[in-house]
């Protein structure tokens, strides 16, 4: 997975056409945002696997 972050796996990380770019749509607070612009996160607390073939597999 070299090369790409988590956020472009998670089904949080959505395009938003006003920006014209990849955004968050979730909102972190003040300290998780400044921890994860200046890289001292090891993981997003709020990261969840962008699956859209999860609710597939539970129907069949």
């Amino acid at each position: 997975m070299e090369g790409m972050s988590r956020c472009e796996e998670c089904m949080h990380f959505i395009y938003d056409d006003e920006y014209d770019a990849y955004v968050c749509e979730m909102d972190l607070d003040q300290d998780e945002m400044e921890s994860f612009l200046r890289g001292q996160t090891s993981a997003c607390v709020l990261f969840e696997a962008g699956d859209e073939y999860k609710i597939v597999r539970h129907q069949m």
